[in-house]
């Protein structure tokens, strides 16, 4: 059983796969409902909404871990929420049946950078793409992007101009070092602060239907 809290929406049928999408500091489950609305709005995919498990502090919500400075966060409570998502991600694909190649993992300013941690850590099951909204790869002295064996997820990235909490700078050096890892990146730059921009959502949208397109041809055997 998961550690963590979550929220589910359900596909309208048989899924065309698994969206996984973990909100920003000061937020929720509930926060990316209205995103993954918008990204999936015919419902193809079964998305599942987790809460990060420490509170917020001096505002409401919750956050995955320690900021000591911006693009650099706490080792310890990092590594702590790493594995309480990897557990969650490993039970919901047991569990639903949907592989991690037809799961795309996505979030808002940290949750982008926990997407990015699990979906590019080499010991770790390698998505189908990556979703990252006004976020960065985490900098650790030992960790950089290497996705699980031969396969390499697709990403897309969009990023405000004007973000005055997570520069602009690392989107773009997210962009450089994922395609030196041989990930197809989407790159969007817009003139914005540190939101989801709507009008990057439709581009967004046209991206994870063509890195889920279609109803899933084979499935894991679900969890008795």
């Amino acid at each position: 059983m998961s550690e963590l809290a979550f929220r589910t929406r359900a596909a309208a049928g048989e899924p065309a796969g698994l969206l996984l999408l973990h909100h920003g500091r000061g937020a929720d489950e509930n926060d990316l409902l209205p995103l993954a609305e918008a990204l999936d709005p015919r419902r193809r995919l079964h998305v599942v909404l987790p809460r990060a498990p420490l509170p917020a502090g001096s505002s409401a919500g919750y956050r995955w871990y320690e900021v000591p400075q911006p693009g650099r966060p706490d080792a310890e409570s990092f590594a702590r929420s790493y594995g309480q998502l990897a557990g969650l991600h490993d039970e919901l694909w047991d569990e639903t049946g949907i592989a991690p190649e037809h799961t795309v993992l996505g979030g808002f300013s940290m949750g982008a950078a926990m997407s990015y941690a699990l979906g590019l850590a080499a010991e770790r099951p390698a998505p189908a793409g990556i979703l990252a909204f006004s976020g960065f790869l985490p900098r650790f002295a030992d960790w950089t992007p290497r996705p699980h064996g031969s396969v390499r997820p697709r990403a897309f990235i969009a990023h405000g101009s004007r973000d005055q909490l997570i520069d602009v700078s690392h989107a773009r050096d997210a962009r450089e070092r994922l395609e030196q890892a041989g990930v197809d990146v989407e790159y969007h730059e817009s003139e914005v602060a540190h939101h989801v921009d709507p009008r990057v959502i439709g581009e967004a949208a046209a991206w994870l239907a063509t890195a889920l397109p279609a109803q899933l041809a084979s499935r894991r055997q679900p969890n008795a």
